[in-house]
């Protein structure tokens, strides 16, 4: 049974911009490292633009949380984005796993499974999650 549902889009070129600024930390708060290195590595398009579609998945991932746990109250920060991963199969076939306290609302909520798609094209990417119970 479908939980919750979210999407979100990230104008890539504004994204590579916040990656950019002296001194952010951003990127290190956000994502883990298995995140990153997978990022960097990809052959084809700037490790921004991966990194855009990992965080627009991670930010999907709250909206589809947050109504999995409805009519319930939201906690005042639903999540550590770096407590949400995408991970990539041997096919390219992407997946979220959840840690810490995001992992014990989505547990919480009766969330059993999360299903995600990315994608980015040019200026935009992409990502829809379906939390399932």
């Amino acid at each position: 049974m479908i939980a919750g549902t979210g999407i979100d889009v990230v104008d890539c070129a504004a994204f590579e911009a916040l990656l950019r600024e002296p001194g952010s930390a951003f990127e290190a708060r956000t994502f883990t490292a298995a995140e990153r290195a997978t990022s960097y590595a990809r052959r084809s398009g700037a490790p921004a633009t991966h990194l855009a579609a990992r965080y627009a998945a991670k930010e999907a991932t709250v909206k589809a949380l947050s109504q999995a746990m409805a009519p319930g109250p939201l906690p005042r920060a639903l999540a550590d984005l770096s407590e949400i991963e995408v991970r990539c199969d041997g096919d390219s076939r992407p997946s979220i796993a959840l840690r810490g306290r995001v992992l014990s609302l989505a547990e919480g909520a009766g969330v059993t499974r999360l299903h995600l798609s990315m994608s980015h094209d040019g200026a935009v990417a992409t990502a829809i999650v379906i939390a399932e119970r």
